[in-house]
């Protein structure tokens, strides 16, 4: 049986999630048993210093490991369409499609300043221990050493943090150490955003346009049916209408412009001064 390979795209807190979870209520339709799979795309790479892994890192050996793992989940759960969802291949997206060669892609995004007063409070928060336990299996045995040192410092600095953060969370960008110096939490929250959809876009700029579908966050939550629908179609899957209606019955727009209203003004206006033209490429700033 041939298995399609789907891949969302799409920075923290915009959607994603959601995404991959109305595709997976199809039959035949799979993804992991955990939120993201980080741990396995790094797998090979695991010191080098941010997400952003250039291509020629995918190796012939990294290739194969990551064909495995998509592999198990056909496997496992008879699925003939596999999507995976990691936020940080957005930084990577040639690295992913190097690993994952016959892959299609959804690339989801979301009004930045929208997407930073959420992923605030992810930097901020407080250990849980079942999604903890869910992501831990799928570490490789070789890795867990090292994700396990970065994972204690991780929660011993947040003790002591002024902003009560994380030493590190999401995707993590070129220059990381120097950026969590320079900028505040907010900003950098809005500067991981939009390294993420400005990779992502450049890398799909270069691809051929059957290789991607664009979803606005926005346009999914408010008409969920019509743009579930086109995905489907995109994607090739043979799904009736009053399937994709019952996926979407718990799509909401209630987080639309939430994250905009837990930040002050000037401190959206500080926001929009840093990531203003990629708010303008996406329409996200009047």
């Amino acid at each position: 049986m041939t298995v399609n390979n789907v891949i969302i795209i799409g920075a923290p807190r915009s959607g994603t999630n959601m995404l991959r979870d109305v595709l997976c209520e199809f039959d035949g339709v799979a993804t992991w048993p955990c939120d993201e799979i980080n741990y396995l795309w790094r797998h090979g790479n695991v010191r080098y210093p941010s997400d952003e892994i250039p291509a020629e890192r995918a190796t012939s050996a990294v290739q194969a490991y990551i064909k495995k793992q998509f592999d198990w989940v056909a496997n496992r759960y008879k699925a003939h369409t596999i999507v995976e969802k990691t936020c940080a291949n957005s930084l990577r997206v040639p690295f992913v499609d190097r690993a994952v060669p016959d892959a299609k892609y959804v690339y989801i995004y979301r009004d930045g300043i929208d997407t930073t007063g959420s992923a605030k409070l992810r930097w901020q928060a407080k250990l849980d221990i079942p999604y903890l336990m869910e992501k831990v299996r799928f570490v490789p045995l070789t890795d867990l050493p090292y994700y396990g040192t970065r994972y204690l410092w991780s929660r011993v600095y947040r003790l002591f943090s002024r902003e009560q953060r994380l030493a590190f969370w999401g995707p993590a960008l070129d220059g990381m150490p120097e950026i969590l110096e320079q900028y505040n939490l907010n900003e950098v929250c809005a500067l991981q955003w939009q390294r993420c959809v400005e990779n992502a876009e450049t890398a799909f700029a270069g691809m051929p346009q059957n290789k991607v579908v664009r979803v606005r966050y926005e346009d999914f939550v408010h008409d969920p049916q019509a743009e579930l629908a086109r995905v489907v179609e995109f994607l090739g899957l043979d799904v009736p209408a009053e399937a994709i209606q019952e996926a979407v019955s718990n799509v909401s727009s209630k987080s639309v412009g939430k994250g905009r209203a837990s930040l002050e003004a000037s401190e959206v206006t500080r926001l929009e001064s840093l990531v203003g033209e990629t708010l303008d490429r996406y329409g996200y700033r009047d």
